[in-house]
């Protein structure tokens, strides 16, 4: 047996919330063995030298002992034999955030449901433990913005990093939002300037929910009633000519964020968008659609509190035709909406909006400013730093958190056709662009890549916490060898390890498959990611003592994110 080993280990303290500090003494068995294991040897690798037969102790961290992480099977590459290798070892760390209220956090945290997101209260125990004010917070898979709106509000400064503009317009509004008073100023305006345009965009909604085409409506013919409009039919013969009438163009509606009024269309809108809105209400969408601005702060915000009030089965969304975590498939909104005859009710956009603007304000703005970045994970690390320097901020992060794409198991921008079509955004050039069919070896690749491209941006004693699922499924299939995919080990072994990671340890966190957001339908709920585990690692040897040592502390959970 390898001998045990006591390593002191710096604390730093800020104020109540502490993060590493105070020296400790830290007793860890090297032993790297499974009970019952045949002897393994990895070449170049003398911490996995031939150790078999004997049981792996639990690992002791300031007196206190933790039971080993069950032993695993790692899965061979192709030609390869599989091989028992020793579990990672588990992370003495409270999973204290699964005992907070599903909407604890600042009130930016729901302004959007996104699927696959971890709860804000997760975010916050890593933060309080690892970071102090002034520090850097990288998320280089940001989704809505959890990480770094959490950094933001603790004081820290939250990058976040989405391939995804649906994502990066969630977490440009959360981390730097715009003043309520220049929120109240822009509603007014939009107000002020519907009143004038209403009549030409209800005409508008009403042709494009009627199917009607654009100029299918004509004055009144000799004989009829005085000011009677008569509706002439497409192909119907002319009373003159005898011949059909040309097919008029279908009705068009200005792009997103083009300012264009209701004559300005140039594009059409997807018959489902008009099955899920009353015809006033479209109206105003349609509005809202066109005059908002993402490039604009306040504008952007604006549209990132819709997107999320957009559909849901509450008087306080748009429409209820489908819930608001995801919006459901076109093909299944135009069966649903016909088979149970829905009949969308009328709700005021502007009334609506203003009501989750003062639920969002609740808290006021986070404590700092943060950046969103819209690109690859894989150069997220490089891009960061450039809008660090930019800001004159510190360039480098202490802190990554983040939770790379589940493993096959969602389409975000499928999930969000609805919200992506109000942005502007194509949902199937989303889907294109995040390339989420990765199977097991090609996604080990890109997740090496998107931890070598870190490097660059991480402090010397930094902490990067992978939040991963274990895929027991992918998409409803069941893996073709019937074995579960332990992403955390395999990210460990093909990924971390490779670049030069040190393995600091594994927190479990088993979530029920009811409250699971990945898999959307029943019995399959769940399936993809019935366990939840966070790999802890550091690019350092300082980073890795900073991350067992800071694992025991405790958290305050006093709702810090409010001022």
């Amino acid at each position: 047996m390898l001998p045990a080993r006591a390593v002191p280990v710096p604390r730093l303290s800020d104020g109540g919330a502490p993060v590493a500090d105070r020296a400790e003494t830290l007793v860890m068995d090297a032993t790297l063995a499974r009970e019952d294991a045949p002897a393994v040897g990895v070449a170049g690798d003398p911490a996995l030298a031939p150790l078999g037969g004997r049981r792996r102790p639990a690992i002791r961290v300031a007196g206190a002992a933790y039971p080993p992480v069950p032993a695993r099977l790692v899965r061979p590459l192709p030609g390869q034999l599989p091989l028992p290798f020793a579990p990672l070892p588990a992370l003495p760390m409270e999973v204290d955030w699964k005992d907070r209220p599903r909407l604890w956090g600042h009130a930016y945290h729901p302004m959007c449901s996104y699927l696959a997101s971890f709860p804000a209260a997760l975010a916050h125990a890593f933060v309080a433990r690892y970071t102090r004010p002034g520090d850097v917070v990288l998320d280089p898979f940001s989704g809505r913005g959890t990480t770094p709106l959490q950094a933001c509000a603790e004081g820290r400064i939250g990058v976040g990093n989405d391939l995804n503009p649906l994502a990066h317009v969630l977490t440009a509004a959360k981390v730097e939002p715009p003043t309520s008073r220049d929120l109240e100023a822009r509603l007014a305006s939009l107000r002020i300037d519907w009143s004038f345009e209403a009549p030409g965009w209800r005409d508008l909604a009403a042709r494009v929910a009627a199917g009607t085409p654009a100029g299918s409506v004509t004055g009144a013919p000799t004989g009829s009633a005085a000011g009677a409009p008569a509706r002439v039919a497409a192909g119907a013969p002319s009373q003159a000519t005898g011949a059909p009438p040309p097919v008029p163009a279908p009705a068009l509606v200005p792009e997103a964020g083009s300012a264009g009024g209701p004559g300005d269309g140039s594009e059409l809108v997807p018959a489902e968008v008009a099955l899920a809105f009353h015809r006033g209400t479209l109206a105003q969408v349609l509005f809202a659609r066109s005059h908002l601005r993402l490039g604009d702060p306040v504008d952007r915000f604006l549209a990132a509190a819709l997107v999320g009030i957009l559909h849901g089965r509450r008087p306080g969304y748009l429409s209820e035709l489908m819930p608001n975590t995801f919006s459901m498939a076109p093909g299944y909104v135009r069966d649903f909406a016909a088979r149970t005859r829905f009949a969308a009710a009328e709700r005021d956009l502007f009334v609506l909006l203003a009501a989750k603007l003062r639920r969002l304000a609740r808290d006021g703005r986070p404590r700092s400013t943060g950046i969103a970045l819209l690109g690859d994970a894989r150069d997220a690390g490089v891009r960061s730093r450039a809008a660090l320097r930019e800001r004159a901020l510190p360039d480098r992060a202490r802190l990554v958190l983040t939770s790379p794409p589940y493993l096959r198991v969602l389409k975000y921008g499928y999930y969000n056709w609805l919200r992506t079509w109000f942005l502007g955004f194509s949902a199937a050039g989303i889907d294109a662009t995040l390339d989420d069919a990765h199977r097991r070896e090609p996604y080990l690749v890109f997740l090496r890549e998107v931890l070598a491209g870190l490097r660059p941006a991480l402090a010397d004693d930094a902490v990067v916490a992978l939040v991963l699922g274990d895929v027991e499924a992918e998409r409803g299939r069941a893996a073709a060898d019937g074995l579960a995919i332990g992403l955390a080990d395999e990210a460990w072994e093909g990924a971390a390890r490779p670049e030069g990671y040190l393995l600091a340890g594994v927190v479990g966190d088993e979530v029920a498959a009811a409250r699971k957001m990945t898999k959307l339908w029943g019995d399959e709920a769940g399936r993809a990611t019935r366990l939840d585990r966070i790999l802890v690692i550091a690019p350092t040897e300082a980073g890795r003592r900073r991350a067992v040592a800071g694992a025991t502390l405790p958290v305050d959970w006093s709702r810090p994110h409010r001022r």
